[in-house]
């Protein structure tokens, strides 16, 4: 129940302003509200609370008077339905069906009326007053089956008969529900429910426009004399407080003859009574929470929006938004002063819904200028284009005034300012009649070239971005068609007004729904999907998955991006896909690491990240979310494209080659890769150039590929190389130690003399953020070991690739420096086995490495001493010279005191020699490795991508322990 306290309730007895003296407000419910006699006891419920009833003992508004306007019992089938369609029935001589159809009529009425357990005299009243409404329905409609005509004048009569009976059930409800009441305690105010049949009051002048226009004169003058005569029937020394039970849809003309306010119109009786009642409220209860900012079965993120316009409503409305009709609107605009229209859920009575007035959330909230979109589906856009149309005047007359002749009504017109076309959108069905009604009034202009053509696209829609608040704010446009690009949109034909309160855009039909969706997102409406796939669930991988599962909250608050796990491959190799069973897109599921591991079978790892706030719902199994399909790798593309989804993401967290040689497939289905994996970029000169060609296929549209963590894992080397050179600088020289494995076991074989006094005073001079006490610190270890054992405490530590050997034979490193070359230019003729030809290593690829350690470490002992001899420390360097084309990798005796002689084992350092940093080159070192590193290097990347969709609305993106935290 809607909970109100005390105070507000005294708020609520403001001095009288309205009709007769008294504080009105008007509620309206719909077909579904009404649908069954539960339905029903939940309106009187509604109905009860409005009016304090059971707030507090004893305690009543009385001073507050409601006009409940009913319409037709819904549900299915509606109630109003049915009588169409006995009509229809009548009119083609089909008695069967006309009893059959009766029957169900009655038949819904008395099941209700037996489940609401009135008094027996009550039931059998109405129930009497039905049958005999249903007789002369029966009457009616044997003069249809004679004519074998179905008059509109008398499909008005009969539709409205559903309204009279669900408002004499609502009246009798509550009437009944007042008295156990007042029964239950004598001094609680008597509330009495008057059914008033519209047709007594609201009248409409049915010549004036097609729809009938209200007699307000007349209307309100009936007014006056039911209530006075109604409560002249209930006067009992003020003691009670008097309420309208309305019909909807219902009136007269001004011949006194029955008639409807067509489609909508129980709203629009709402509406009427609200203004002739000088209404301080208007409720309009239905089954939706209020106005959405976009249709939830396209948008499934839409939300409620709090306040609404009249204008933004009206805009809405009339681009198809299932909000309220226009008409509803125009009586409430009218009175003085306007009456707020309240948009309420029956079934979810405690949400505040959305309320329609003169202000909107776009006034008061300048980021959200949009408050939300629409869409019309079945349009066709035709353009008229010529020579003949441009400065001469009378064009534009002649064709609207052709369509006018013919009943094709315009939705929305183009034209550009060179006049040399006149584009416009119509109902799809309409386009040929309109295409052949021009060329008819054109032939002379077609057949002397003047216009040069007539066309026609369909089925198209159109997208439409209202809000107030779009009026003066730079960039909207921009935003909007901005965000239709990055979908890959392609928009037919735009419109906007000078008012600025919509921009229009028409797309084609099939590329609607991810056109709203990327505008919704595009205004912070809603988050930005992302799908995600992962291939490579090895520690880089496992931690990977973690890391977005333990962030996916953070980034929607401070990015507006959801990431949305639906596809993990193991690797490259196995033939199975683990995907989420509901692949719906109007569910935001997200593969999670115990999702994966209970479809696999595989023990929970090491569970999130530390410094997550991350809690797993334990209340399904996670058997329940995940699910798996075969096709492995190869058909993780159909999981993570969507056709509705603007922005979709491969993870490869491998270093297979049979997984790199997918990129180019990949970004070519538009997804965009981001790599872990360098073989692709260091493999065969065939398939570089088909990543390259995938990156640029489809221009500022194309799939990205990023390719940071290919080179230095979580370092910026690739982007520090792109910003020196898009910043006009001339590199001629890089080298540094670009091997983390290399780095450790050089520096455990070699230590630097002054190792341990570096380590002090930085454990010192760093108030305690510096700690000695990581494995991969110098000080965690002791006296300097053989090569071997420190290749196998790198192996330990994950520092090495699976098979060493591909390491200690320069393999990993010459697919780093392949990386840089595409870089700077210098890859041509360039592959990794010219480079491992160039340089030999010690350590053959096609030998086990405990084949040779026993030779390694005494070659090392011996090139280690003489490095000493001379004041040097032995480390694994690799270069490339830019002038030269020359790429080199070697081992290489440094100074004691050289940056790469000090640098932290596990460490990566790399120098850059421009034009600018000659003498002191740009340096970027760090620890590159470690699998905490690498996965948030990876989410670091694919932020970066996303930033260029979507701001950041509040918080940065900072680095704590080893995962990527927002704070």
């Amino acid at each position: 129940k809607i909970q109100r306290s005390m105070e507000e309730i005294v708020a609520n007895e403001t001095p009288p302003t309205g009709a007769f003296g008294k504080t009105w407000e008007v509620h309206k419910f719909g077909g579904t509200s009404v649908a069954s006699a539960e339905c029903y006891q939940k309106v009187a419920a509604i109905v009860e609370e409005q009016l304090g009833c059971g707030l507090a003992e004893g305690y009543t508004t009385p001073n507050k008077h409601l006009a409940v306007v009913v319409s037709a019992m819904g549900g299915k089938p509606k109630v109003t339905d049915l009588l169409l369609s006995s009509v229809k029935a009548a009119a083609d001589r089909d008695e069967e069906g006309v009893a059959s159809l009766l029957g169900q009529i009655l038949t819904k009425h008395t099941v209700c009326l037996a489940e609401l357990d009135l008094d027996v005299d009550v039931s059998e009243l109405l129930k009497g007053r039905m049958m005999s409404d249903l007789n002369d329905i029966r009457d009616i409609l044997k003069t249809v089956s004679l004519m074998k005509w179905q008059a509109a004048r008398i499909s008005e009569l009969v539709s409205g008969y559903g309204e009279l009976w669900s408002a004499q059930i609502l009246s009798a409800l509550l009437e009944a529900r007042s008295k156990s009441r007042r029964a239950a305690d004598p001094g609680c105010t008597h509330h009495r429910f008057v059914y008033l049949d519209a047709r007594r009051v609201i009248t409409i002048d049915e010549e004036a426009i097609e729809n009938g226009a209200v007699v307000w004169q007349v209307s309100d003058s009936k007014l006056g004399d039911v209530y006075g005569a109604e409560r002249a029937k209930y006067e009992d020394g003020g003691d009670s407080s008097f309420h309208f039970i309305v019909t909807g849809y219902v009136a007269s003309n001004t011949e006194g003859v029955a008639t409807t306010l067509q489609r909508d119109g129980s709203d629009y009786s709402a509406a009427i009574m609200g203004r002739l009642l000088q209404a301080r409220s208007i409720s309009i209860w239905t089954d939706v929470d209020g106005v959405l900012s976009a249709d939830p079965r396209r948008v499934p993120h839409a939300h409620v929006i709090g306040e609404v316009s009249y204008n933004e409503a009206m805009e809405l409305a009339y681009f198809g938004a299932k909000v309220i009709h226009p008409k509803t609107m125009v009586p409430a605009i009218m009175s003085s002063p306007q009456i707020p229209i309240y948009i309420r859920n029956t079934f979810n009575s405690a949400f505040p819904g959305s309320r329609i007035y003169t202000s909107s959330t776009t006034h008061t909230d300048r980021d959200k200028c949009v408050c939300g979109f629409s869409s019309i589906e079945n349009m066709a856009v035709i353009n008229v284009e010529g020579t003949g149309l441009v400065g001469v005047q009378g064009i534009a007359k002649r064709l609207f005034g052709t369509l006018e002749s013919i009943g094709v009504s315009v939705v929305l017109i183009s034209q550009a300012s060179s006049e040399h076309s006149i584009t416009f959108a119509t109902v799809a069905r309409q386009a040929d009649d309109a295409k052949h009604a021009i060329e008819e009034e054109f032939r002379r202009e077609l057949k002397q070239n003047h216009i040069s053509s007539v066309d026609v696209k369909a089925p198209c829609s159109i997208i439409a971005a209202v809000g107030d608040g779009m009026s003066q704010t730079a960039g909207v446009s921009g935003r909007f068609f901005t965000a239709l690009g990055d979908a890959k949109i392609n928009i037919l034909c735009i419109s906007q007004g000078c008012s600025e309160r919509n921009i229009s855009a028409v797309v084609w039909q099939k590329e609607s729904t991810r056109a709203l969706r990327a505008v919704h997102a595009a205004f912070r409406l809603s988050h930005t999907t992302v799908y995600v796939g992962l291939v490579g669930m090895n520690e880089i991988g496992d931690s990977l998955l973690k890391l977005l599962e333990a962030q996916r909250s953070k980034l929607r608050d401070a990015f507006d991006i959801d990431l949305q796990v639906r596809a993990v491959a193991d690797s490259g190799s196995i033939s199975d896909l683990i995907t989420l069973k509901n692949l719906d897109d109007k569910y935001s599921d997200s593969i999670t690491i115990q999702g994966y591991n209970a479809a696999t079978g595989g023990a929970l790892l090491l569970g999130a990240p530390a410094s997550s706030s991350v809690t797993f719902d334990t209340s399904c199994a996670e058997e329940d979310l995940t699910a798996v399909k075969s096709g492995g790798m190869s058909k993780i593309c159909d999981y993570v494209k969507s056709e509705d989804i603007p922005h979709s993401i491969i993870f490869d967290c491998t270093a297979e080659e049979s997984v790199g040689t997918k990129h180019a497939e990949w970004l070519g289905a538009g997804v965009h890769v981001i790599t872990a994996n360098n073989s692709a970029l260091s493999g065969p000169e065939e398939l570089r150039q088909a990543i390259r060609s995938a990156e640029t296929a489809h221009g500022k549209q194309s799939a990205q590929y990023l390719r940071e963590v290919t080179v230095g894992g979580g370092l910026p080397i690739v982007s520090t190389l792109r910003d020196l050179l898009n910043s006009g600088d001339s590199i001629r020289r890089v080298d540094g130690i670009m091997s983390v494995s290399w780095s450790y076991i050089m520096h455990r074989i070699a230590p630097p003399p002054e190792a341990s006094n570096i380590v002090d005073f930085d454990e010192e001079s760093t108030s305690g953020a510096y700690s000695p006490r990581h494995s991969m610190s110098p000080k965690s270890h002791g006296d300097p070991c053989s090569f071997s054992a420190a290749v196998k405490e790198a192996t330990g530590l994950g520092l090495m690739e699976e098979d060493p050997i591909k390491d200690l034979s320069y393999e990993y490193t010459a697919r780093c420096l392949m990386v840089l070359a595409i870089e700077l230019g210098v890859d041509k003729d360039l592959d990794v086995e010219r480079i491992l030809g160039a340089n030999q290593s010690a350590a053959v690829r096609d030998k086990a490495f405990e084949d040779i350690a026993p030779s390694l470490d005494a070659l090392m002992v011996e090139r280690v001493a003489q490095a000493a001899a001379r004041g040097c420390v032995p480390r694994h360097i690799s270069s490339i010279d830019v002038k030269s084309g020359g790429i080199e990798i070697k081992i290489a005796d440094v100074p004691s005191s050289h940056i790469f002689a000090t640098t932290p084992p596990s460490n990566e350092c790399v120098r850059f020699f421009t034009a600018r940093h000659r003498r002191f080159p740009l340096i970027v070192q760090g620890p590159s490795a470690g699998v905490d590193s690498t996965a948030s290097a990876l989410l670091a990347e694919l932020l970066h991508l996303m930033r260029t969709k979507v701001g950041p609305r509040s918080g940065t993106l900072s680095r704590t322990g080893s995962s990527a935290v927002l704070t």
